[in-house]
């Protein structure tokens, strides 16, 4: 289960972006944030940090995400839509 990691995002550190991809940041500047997607290389990926639902991600969130991005795509679209856990969607 993908859960949002305390503290601020910094370059360096990896967030989801508003597409649920896993994104290593590269800047921040003021509300916008961006970054480089580690599931295909899309760049520049930007954020608002006030009006997307960015979250902090660990390395093992990537690695699911790696792993079978369509369906960690999938799930995280029902967690953001009904909640993590949900059974809905």
């Amino acid at each position: 289960m993908t859960t949002d990691r305390p503290g601020d995002i910094r370059p360096g550190d990896i967030y989801e972006d508003c597409s649920f991809h896993p994104v290593l940041c590269t800047h921040v500047d003021g509300d916008e944030i961006g970054g480089i997607s580690l599931i295909d290389a899309s760049s520049p990926r930007a954020c608002s940090l006030s009006g997307c639902a960015v979250v902090k991600l660990s390395v093992a969130d990537v690695v699911a995400a790696r792993a079978d991005w369509p369906r960690y795509e999938a799930r995280r679209r029902r967690d953001f839509a009904f909640g993590p856990g949900a059974a809905g969607g």
